[in-house]
């Protein structure tokens, strides 16, 4: 049976035991809900692709709560400290060269990672509790809408996973913005929250 339960720190608490165990928690960011696992765990990340019917060749993003979490995960350019300052934490993920402790799972074997900072309290709370980076693409079953509350999520994953996280409806709908800075001039790979002109601006 999958719990929905508000985010108290009980919840939190059992939520971050999940993922240290392994398992799948989906939960709130300011753009869509995700569906989380430790992302330094390929075998969890694994269980992300089957709870929603995913290929495994689409790579994941990495959320964390601290820029300093990406140390050892990636490399991080001036361009992209530049760009955490302006819009992190917010809707705006960076895709940055890889370091070997990113699973190949993670990154479907890619030698960039995708990570961002959310913004919402709730995620915010789960990535100080865990103290984990967490993988999560949208908390829906490959080929339906992306999920905007915990119902929405329900709906898809009910047997699938042991809990969501309910943080109310996300604020922004529509993913974050995806943006490659590995190499010349920064390319949006999918647009979101963020806009063309609020990067260029």
């Amino acid at each position: 049976m999958t719990q929905v339960l508000s985010p108290t720190p009980e919840a939190l608490v059992l939520a971050s035991q999940l993922l240290h165990d392994g398992q799948l928690v989906a939960f709130p960011t300011e753009t869509v809900y995700g569906l989380g696992a430790n992302a330094l765990d390929a075998k969890a990340v694994l269980n992300i692709f089957a709870a929603k019917g995913r290929p495994a060749d689409n790579p994941l993003i990495v959320h964390v709560y601290d820029r300093a979490q990406l140390t050892p995960l990636c490399e991080v350019s001036p361009l992209a400290e530049k760009l955490m300052d302006a819009f992190w934490p917010g809707p705006l993920t960076l895709i940055l060269p890889r370091k070997p402790a990113i699973p190949d799972e993670v990154a479907a074997s890619l030698p960039t990672v995708a990570v961002r900072m959310p913004s919402h309290p709730v995620a915010a709370a789960l990535l100080r509790a865990c103290k984990l980076p967490i993988a999560a693409p949208s908390a829906n079953r490959s080929g339906k809408p992306s999920p905007t509350t915990a119902h929405h999520v329900l709906v898809d994953m009910d047997g699938r996973i042991p809990l969501i996280l309910d943080g109310g409806s996300c604020d922004v709908g529509v993913e974050s913005t995806v943006l490659d800075v590995t190499s010349g001039a920064p390319c949006i790979l999918r647009p979101g929250g963020i806009t063309k002109d609020m990067l260029e601006g």
